[in-house]
């Protein structure tokens, strides 16, 4: 161990950028042991920050100008936590082009701007590491890029975003209100003041945009992945789930078939006995299905400081390990040979086969339930399962649900528009996609 420590470079001294010193302080021993050097992180880029909180503070240089840090000649590794992606974008590619590794936890910054940066990385001869942008502590990006390298990957399904995970599962304990659980996850500080990115599926988009690209060997492309949010679903859609044998998750899922590829991000039916139903709050979990292996899980805290700064600092340790490498030979940014990453198409929702839960809001008279059904009848789409529920209180319309078996999503559109259209039938049709997952 003669070597001298490598100087690292911090941007953003938050939560993660604060967890990130104090992981690489504790454990300063143990991860020299497993680099082959120290790692230490020199100067650091902050507006606010908690000094009380965030261990060997005292030997970092601190300064509000970012472009300090990824312009000083001492620092070998600049690890971006800002967030954003402007001045992240900026930020990165300069340190780039400064001959400078980049660890960084910005999901959305390589949802959008991956390519570009992967690519300036390469004719420059450095790496960026982005485990940390996708399920927070959990390895998921090492575990499909290197552990099932052998694998054609069939599918993966996760839970990638806690503060709606943590909001469904307030639901389905508590009989909840959507706005209610949402008002108490903000009040506990997992969601935002503007909760938009999370329940709408952005920030899971983002993570499945990351995901699929290294499942498939395929460019990354944000703008393709369709992005779904949780703000419909209602307490009552939770207990006939329930009643069904189902739980309803935020899921971002990627799937390859021989028409292409699905990246989808939205509430998804699945059965109650799959380990992925019983993922509860804040915890993330992703579901990979490789065709030699099998189905394999992943389960973790997908957020948090020291759950983040786990994944930066592994990341910290392999740029080190690999500083004196041949650039050539190096783990793939995404997963396959950059020449190799190919073309498939990424299939519109309408083309994406799937299941369907359907609640309707119907009168309560004879021959509605023939008139649905012959609906389905002539698209085609069988049912799986059909129950009338009692009507709420003082209402004269009855819930009707359905289940029904697989089917093109444009074909269940012009069912649900020729439903919709009855005059026994009320307002809009509720539907939620249904996946098995089954190996």
């Amino acid at each position: 161990m003669g070597l001298e420590p490598v100087k690292v470079g911090l941007l953003g001294l938050g939560t993660v950028g604060g967890g990130t010193a104090n992981v690489l302080a504790r454990n300063a021993r143990e991860i020299a042991r497993r680099a082959g050097r120290g790692i230490r992180i020199t100067r650091a880029a902050a507006r606010e920050y908690r000094a009380e909180d965030i261990s060997g503070i005292e030997d970092i240089q601190i300064t509000e100008d970012a472009f300090e840090v990824v312009n000083a000649p001492e620092i070998e590794i600049v690890i971006e936590l800002i967030g954003g992606c402007s001045p992240a974008r900026e930020l990165v590619l300069r340190a780039i082009e400064n001959g400078k590794h980049v660890v960084t936890a910005n999901k959305a910054l390589i949802a959008l701007h991956g390519n570009e940066i992967f690519a300036a990385a390469k004719a420059k001869g450095v790496m960026v590491a982005f485990e940390a942008a996708v399920a927070g502590g959990i390895p998921i990006i090492k575990a499909i890029r290197e552990g099932l390298a052998a694998n054609h990957i069939d599918w993966a399904a996760g839970i990638i975003n806690g503060t709606g995970n943590y909001i469904l599962t307030e639901m389905r304990d508590k009989g909840r209100a959507f706005s209610e659980a949402l008002a108490e996850a903000q009040d506990l500080g997992y969601a935002e003041a503007d909760p938009t990115f999370d329940v709408e599926g952005i920030d899971a988009a983002h993570k499945l945009t990351i995901l699929a690209s290294i499942a498939f060997g395929i460019p990354l492309q944000f703008d393709k992945t369709y992005t779904e949010g949780i703000t419909k679903i209602e307490p009552q859609d939770v207990a006939y789930a329930g009643t069904l044998g189902y739980r309803i998750k935020h899921l971002g899922i990627a799937r390859k078939s021989d028409r292409g590829v699905e990246m989808r991000v939205h509430p998804t039916l699945i059965p109650e006995r799959r380990l992925i139903a019983n993922v509860d709050g804040v915890m993330n979990a992703v579901l990979v299905k490789g065709d030699a292996v099998g189905p394999t899980l992943y389960y973790g805290a997908g957020a948090g400081s020291e759950p983040t700064a786990s994944a930066v600092v592994a990341d910290v340790v392999d740029v080190v390990r690999a500083l004196t490498t041949d650039p050539d030979n190096r783990v793939p940014h995404l997963a396959f040979q950059a020449e190799e990453l190919s073309d498939v198409p990424v299939l519109p929702i309408d083309e994406v086969e799937t299941a369907y839960y359907l609640r309707l809001q119907v009168r309560d008279q004879p021959g509605v339930m023939a008139q649905i059904a012959g609906i389905l009848g002539d698209a085609g789409i069988s049912i799986e399962a059909i129950q009338q529920k009692e009507p709420l209180e003082g209402e004269t319309d009855v819930p009707l649900v359905l289940l029904t078996r697989r089917v093109l999503e444009r074909h269940m559109n012009r069912a649900i528009g020729q439903m919709e259209n009855l005059d026994s039938v009320e307002g809009r049709v509720m539907r939620i996609r249904v996946e098995q997952l089954a190996g």
